[in-house]
């Protein structure tokens, strides 16, 4: 990726804030890059429960199928982190790109993440394709 993630005009955006703890800094004192993919799968989870119906939360569910994350400002034990994610306007299958930026309180980019994720029949633990009334859900 080399373009700043922004979401589209329109397109409803889950915010979520995640605070640094001291097991989250690395030896070169800041956030550890695991970490940012735990926040990445966090709020793509807390995404998915807010806005799915129960029947929904019951049937399906999602698993990462790939993440492709840059990274641009570290963040530091103190900061607070501002995280925002926003899913594609189109699935590809049983496959939809979910995309989340977290930036530290001054507003400068920490971390972009593109997300891949795979829509999972919770019965046959099999991917499925995405049904249509889904996306528009998070849209």
């Amino acid at each position: 990726m080399s373009r700043l993630l922004e979401p589209p005009p329109g397109q409803t955006v889950y915010r979520r804030n995640f605070t640094p703890q001291p097991g989250d800094i690395d030896e070169n004192g800041h956030v550890n890059n695991v970490v940012y993919l735990r926040w990445a799968q966090d709020i793509g989870v807390a995404h998915w429960r807010s806005r799915a119906p129960p029947e929904a939360l019951a049937a399906y569910a999602g698993g990462a199928l790939r993440h492709e994350i840059d990274y641009r400002r570290e963040l530091k034990l103190g900061e607070t982190a501002h995280g925002r994610t926003w899913v594609a306007e189109a699935a590809l299958g049983p496959r939809f790109d979910r995309y989340i930026r977290i930036d530290a309180a001054d507003g400068a980019m920490c971390a972009q993440i593109i997300t891949t994720w795979v829509f999972i029949d919770q019965a046959t633990r099999r991917p499925r394709r995405v049904p249509d009334w889904i996306l528009p859900l998070f849209a």
